[in-house]
């Protein structure tokens, strides 16, 4: 069976903006900020928002439990604090329940003092 979303739900669909920084004095934590948007890029508020991460290198071996979003300070925004168990590539999973059940998945590098995107293999 075949299943697949018509042109109007995929137009429907939020947009997920990650964007993460090191936290100082702690190797491996990191503040990381959503910015959560419908499909005119209005701030999505009250949204119910999870993340977690895995590392896709290393399958089940290394993965974060997921944490709970806090909003933060401008409408649409949320923060979550990621305390991984080494450096590397992390796939970070954000995990919507409200307004709407959907799952983000952003791959990144996290190195000590900076984060960036992951580069594809």
């Amino acid at each position: 069976m075949l299943l697949i979303a018509s042109p109007a739900v995929a137009a429907e669909r939020l947009r997920a903006d990650l964007a993460c920084r090191p936290v100082a004095g702690d190797e491996f934590a990191y503040d990381c900020a959503i910015k959560l948007s419908d499909a005119q890029g209005k701030p999505v508020q009250g949204a119910e928002i999870t993340v977690g991460a895995d590392m896709p290198s290393m399958p089940m071996a290394h993965n974060v439990a997921p944490v709970q979003a806090k909003p933060g300070t401008n409408p649409g925004t949320y923060d979550a604090r990621l305390e991984l168990e080494m450096h590397g590539e992390w796939a970070v999973k954000m995990r919507l329940s409200k307004p709407r059940s959907d799952q983000f998945v952003r791959r990144l590098r996290f190195e000590p003092g900076k984060v960036e995107p992951a580069t594809r293999r």
